[in-house]
């Protein structure tokens, strides 16, 4: 059973188009990459897998020479495939296994620009580091993240409900019976996350327990890798510090706390391979005085965020029983699988062809404490988001921004259905992918 994934759009689109480039799919371990393009390779006549892990005999093909024809001659001869420019797929699957491999996509734009070819990788960022100037201009990278809640109500043939979301604002909410369908949609999707290994299990079954026993396998195959991050680190150091963000979520990073006792710099290292590899994103604290918000960052001030939703319940054991059956997410962790639910959408509906970083604000002032969980740029404004885990909860630190930094608008996210508080506009957990639109409805 295939899982449409919005990506589909853009592969589809590249093979379509006149002038493409080799595409190197980025993401984290198995969130999908390789059965796209297999889901891709139905449109061709022609398809060649080659599995650089499974198949290190191929890496030669690639070692021993720079000539493009050479090795398309030999991948013909070898796997018995016709290669025909325009007609056939190659597909280099785990590429960071291949240095060379990765270095010679730039050639197949110089010399072959018709030909179709798609490599992915799950530790690729590591390679990558090794070779920062493989393709610049001749490959284009697209990232790939678990499935988004869409995706999931795609997944679970829900299209209408997609389009209703779309549809919906403050004046024409969402009918209260579907909005009610929704919020359970939202708190299964947060319990078993985007992984479509999951997902695809609790389509075919509705079995939430077997879902919990994949996450644990997902979790197991996750910490295995950690070996091949770096070998002067040593893996429970990685998984230590992996543990550690996982139990600070929602709250500023604090290196020294009580789930590691590695050094700061030991574990600022350790974030940046678990970055490299998928598995968190920083929220970083910009000042958001302007645009680009980026500008202002204060990177001593992060905010971590572990990948994927149903990883994090699983790895926190939060009590699955209590999130569904409850009106609000505060029962199983302060609410904090809400930012997170937040913060990973806003990356999943942003342009698959660019890495976006996430941003925050804090104001830490005598009497005046004041946190914005997200903030996000949408055309020229400087928009706040803040994020409740139920349908109640002050907004003073939204309206303090909304008068400081003049912003035209501020977003909160909950339970709540659509609606309005003055400068306020509400959007309940479900239609994070409004955010982007939301120009059109003010």
């Amino acid at each position: 059973m295939y899982l449409e994934r919005s990506i589909d759009i853009e592969l589809r689109a590249w093979k379509d188009a006149s002038n493409r480039k080799p595409l190197l799919i980025r993401g984290a371990r198995q969130v999908g990459k390789s059965t796209a393009v297999r889901n891709l390779s139905t449109l061709f006549d022609y398809f060649i897998e080659i599995n650089f892990d499974e198949q290190p005999a191929y890496q030669s093909l690639f070692t021993n020479t720079a000539d493009i024809n050479e090795i398309i001659e030999q991948l013909t001869i070898i796997t018995q495939t016709e290669i025909i420019e325009g007609k056939t797929l190659i597909f280099l699957d785990e590429i960071q296994a291949s240095l060379p491999a990765i270095s010679k996509l730039r050639y197949f734009y110089e010399k072959k620009p018709n030909l179709h070819v798609i490599a992915a990788g799950s530790l690729l960022e590591f390679a990558l580091s090794e070779l920062p100037s493989f393709g610049v201009g001749r490959v284009r990278s697209v990232f790939m993240y678990p499935l988004s809640f869409n995706e999931f109500l795609g997944a679970l043939n829900e299209g209408k409900l997609i389009e209703l979301i779309r549809k919906s604002n403050a004046l024409t909410p969402i009918n209260p019976i579907l909005h009610e369908k929704l919020k359970t949609y939202i708190k299964k999707y947060e319990i078993i996350g985007g992984m479509p290994q999951a997902v695809r299990s609790y389509v075919a079954n509705g079995d939430l327990l077997e879902v919990q026993r994949i996450l644990d396998d997902l979790i197991i195959s996750i910490q295995a890798d950690f070996v091949k991050y770096k070998k002067q680190i040593p893996p429970e150091s990685i998984k230590s510090v992996f543990n550690s963000i996982v139990q600070q979520v929602g709250t500023k990073y604090k290196y020294t706390n009580d789930y590691t006792s590695l050094t700061n710099s030991v574990i600022k290292q350790v974030i940046h391979l678990l970055e490299m590899a998928g598995l968190v994103y920083p929220v970083v604290h910009s000042s958001s005085n302007g645009i680009p918000l980026g500008a202002e960052i204060n990177p001593k001030k992060i905010k971590m965020l572990i990948f994927d939703t149903g990883i994090y319940q699983r790895i926190l054991g939060l009590d699955i029983a209590s999130l569904l059956l409850k009106n609000d997410h505060d029962v199983v962790n302060k609410g904090n699988i809400a930012e997170l639910f937040v913060g990973l959408e806003l990356l999943k509906y942003t342009s698959c062809y660019e890495k976006v970083a996430l941003h925050y604000w804090h104001r830490e002032a005598k009497n005046s404490q004041a946190e914005i969980d997200y903030v996000v740029q949408l055309q020229e404004h400087i928009i706040p988001l803040e994020v409740k885990s139920g349908t109640k909860g002050a907004m003073q630190s939204l309206y303090l921004f909304l008068a400081e930094k003049k912003a035209k608008y501020g977003l909160r996210l909950s339970l709540e259905n659509f609606s309005e508080y003055d400068q306020v506009k509400v959007l309940p957990l479900y239609a994070v992918s409004n955010i982007y639109s939301i120009n059109h409805h003010l």
